[in-house]
């Protein structure tokens, strides 16, 4: 099983599972609505070669959710930490879906840290994250209604496990049944916890600022 770890970086606390003991450093970076979780299959292949570190981003997860900033310039410094902090740079870097605009520019910023750069599913603000939102012209609308403020709690409180596997991940997953209702026994109780649902100070990780 991971260890699991929660340090103090850039002024938060990120929560990460570590597995492996030798080989090159992976670092695992999530989509929405996940956390680290998402990785649990993949760890145990790639802690046999390599040492893996799975982090839930500012906000998600285990992680810190207080008030603070959000913007994927903030998560990136906060990754940048704590690669510095277990030393372990330069690494393979993955980053899926949400987390895109933070490894981007992680990776811009701190190249030094970045060894290799996989992107999956990812959207960035520019490049069709817009349109991906723009529900006028084929977007989808789940991304404006989680991002108004007071709306995910109104209309999704007590109903997460519907919201995730009757909606989120069947709409989202090219193999049915990919998702387990163990999964979303992980998932669910972070869905409305997380600091990028709903809040003022700019909640999706994808601004350029």
């Amino acid at each position: 099983m991971p260890r699991t770890i929660t340090p103090k970086v850039n002024g938060t606390e990120l929560h990460y599972v570590a597995a492996g003991t030798e080989g090159p450093p992976v670092l695992l970076l999530h989509g929405f609505p996940e956390t680290w979780w998402t990785f649990h299959k993949l760890i145990p292949l790639l802690a046999a070669t390599h040492r893996v570190y799975a982090v839930d981003l500012r906000g998600f997860g285990d992680s810190d959710n207080r008030s603070g900033a959000y913007d994927s310039k903030t998560s990136a410094e906060d990754l940048h930490e704590l690669i510095e902090e277990l030393n372990v740079g330069p690494l393979h870097l993955l980053g899926q879906d949400i987390s895109g605009a933070t490894v981007l520019r992680l990776a811009a910023t701190y190249p030094e840290d970045v060894r290799s750069f996989t992107a999956i599913e990812m959207g960035l603000p520019g490049f069709g994250l817009e349109k991906l939102a723009d529900i006028t012209h084929g977007g989808t609308w789940h991304i404006g209604v989680l991002a108004a403020p007071g709306i995910p709690e109104m209309l999704l409180t007590g109903r997460e496990r519907e919201f995730l596997g009757q909606f989120a991940f069947p709409a989202m997953s090219a193999t049915p049944g990919a998702i387990t209702d163990t999964d979303i026994d992980e998932f669910r109780p972070h869905l409305l916890a997380s600091r990028r649902l709903a809040r003022s100070d700019r909640p999706l990780p994808v601004h350029a600022q």
